[in-house]
């Protein structure tokens, strides 16, 4: 008999036995997890969108002018804020000067009086008064100055001074930045620890001295700023050591340069970022996490384009990573052999008005400023 073949089995059988075998062998990855017309290769997660920056917040923005524009600095003459002004494009809101404790050019010494019509002239074009004071006097060839150590000032040798001058501060009545004793962590002026015969921590003692003699008289109207040198090494000791407490400062504050092979500091070239970054971290996170902060001096050397490219980093990095920096002051004079001004090209001019004009930095609409401690602009 010729063979048969052999019988079909029944179709569900058939599935049962596909079942099965798929439980024993296990689902292939190939086959289970693709989708229908499409290879495993190819799948891609969707990407996070970035993250935006925080929106910037309103910034104070002034300068400290010299008599490169008209002869004579401000507020001296305000003609050179109207000067710069016009080089920016826009109002400012801060300006900023100084003055010694002494003028000890004439025998006695005359010690100055608290600068009302120049403070009436900032106010009156709609700014505020960034006024710096030291513990020193003119003219001085150096540090060196034995009648104003800081011991003189903790011994109360300064006290009828100060307390005349804290008065006269108070009758003005009107909110202004108080700058006292800058840079304390240098060796250059007469009030810094380590020259002059300072000791350790006898600038916070004077700090506190001074401070108390303004509370004492009622002279609430000063927005009291501490403000170190930028340097980042801290060659002459910790910020913190400086820092007067939280109770005694308002607002903080660094001054930095990029001195650039100047005649006197020769140094490399240094961005904004490397200038200001280790100390502002130092400052917000460790000694002051809740005071708002101004840049007191800044500024750049060179010239043209490089000068320019600097100013529009700067104008950057303020935007997306110093958020609380909610004032700068550009040092826009000649000094030391340096053409630090703006000015110095049509480029450097550009940048920096691009800068001001292209941020939230606030015109001068603050002639009518009334409160104190003076807070950061809306």
């Amino acid at each position: 008999m010729p063979l048969r073949p052999p019988a079909t089995p029944p179709l569900r059988a058939l599935v049962v036995l596909l079942v099965l075998t798929a439980l024993l062998i296990g689902p292939s990855s190939a086959i289970a997890d693709t989708p229908k017309g499409k290879d495993a290769s190819t799948k891609t997660e969707p990407k996070p969108k970035p993250k935006k920056p925080p929106k910037q917040k309103p910034l104070y923005w002034g300068a400290w002018i010299g008599d490169q524009l008209t002869g004579t600095g401000a507020p001296w003459d305000m003609g050179a804020v109207t000067k710069f002004e016009e080089l920016v494009g826009k109002g400012l809101s801060v300006v900023e000067f100084s003055q010694p404790f002494a003028d000890c050019g004439y025998t006695p010494c005359i010690f100055t009086r608290f600068p009302r019509p120049q403070m009436d002239a900032i106010r009156a074009y709609g700014a505020i008064p960034f006024y710096s004071w030291g513990s020193q006097s003119i003219p001085a060839a150096g540090p060196e100055q034995p009648d104003f150590q800081l011991a003189d000032v903790n011994a109360g040798t300064y006290d009828d001074y100060i307390r005349r001058f804290a008065e006269e501060v108070r009758d003005w009545g009107h909110p202004f930045f108080l700058r006292f004793n800058w840079e304390p962590n240098g060796e250059w002026f007469t009030w810094d620890e380590g020259v002059n015969g300072n000791k350790p921590g006898e600038f916070v003692s004077s700090w506190r001295r001074v401070h108390d003699i303004f509370g004492t008289v009622g002279a609430s109207n000063v927005t009291w700023v501490w403000c170190p040198y930028a340097d980042k090494a801290e060659r002459y000791g910790p910020l913190k050591r400086f820092y007067p407490g939280p109770s005694y400062v308002d607002w903080t504050c660094l001054d930095g340069y990029n001195w650039s092979k100047a005649p006197t500091h020769t140094r490399p070239w240094a961005s904004f970022d490397k200038i200001f970054w280790p100390n502002y971290k130092t400052i917000v996170k460790q000694i002051a996490p809740k005071k708002p902060m101004i840049l007191g001096e800044m500024g750049t050397n060179g010239i043209g384009n490089r000068k320019a490219t600097w100013f529009s980093k700067m104008f950057s990095l303020l935007r997306t990573k110093y958020p609380r920096v909610r004032g700068l002051v550009y040092f826009n004079q000649h000094a030391q052999g340096i053409t630090w001004p703006i000015e110095t090209s049509p480029a450097s001019i550009n940048a920096f008005s691009l800068g001001i004009h292209s941020g939230p930095y606030r015109p001068n609409i603050f002639s009518g400023l009334a409160e104190s401690p003076i807070r950061p602009p809306s």
